[in-house]
């Protein structure tokens, strides 16, 4: 079971931001800016690691949930793009990075990252996730 199974299912907290049957949206806790947000399918076991080994509709209905979660980020957060980054290589477990960005270099995963207290963290998350619930799924 890996990591992001764990905080699926709830036995690992996190700051969720946009939820529905088959897909789950949560903050990073490493982020790159504010709002980084990370998109993770909830697969049977075993988990897919990599994005090009699920099923088109899968892929498909995933993109069109992470779509969905940066119109939310981009209302709320004060950003020029959401920038979209699939590595795949931190847990083994799809994901797909949702990264508010300013300026390109925003996108670099080399950058250090932030360092937020668990009360900011929750606040973006409340606020994506308001945000979000305007939105079709």
């Amino acid at each position: 079971m890996t990591l992001f199974t764990k905080i699926i299912n709830g036995e690992i907290p996190s700051y969720k931001v946009a939820e529905n049957d088959r897909f789950y949206a949560f903050l990073d806790i490493n982020p790159l800016t504010k709002g980084h947000t990370l998109v993770v399918p909830k697969l049977a076991e075993p988990e897919a690691d990599y994005i090009f080994d699920l099923d088109d509709d899968t892929l498909r209905e995933m993109m069109v949930f992470a779509k969905q979660v940066a119109i939310a980020m981009k209302s709320v957060i004060s950003c020029k793009r959401i920038g979209v980054a699939v590595l795949g290589m931190e847990v083994n477990h799809v994901h797909v990075h949702l990264v508010p960005l300013k300026k390109e270099t925003d996108m670099l995963f080399s950058n250090p990252k932030l360092r937020l207290e668990p009360s900011e963290m929750a606040t973006i998350a409340n606020s994506i996730a308001n945000a979000f619930e305007g939105e079709s799924v």
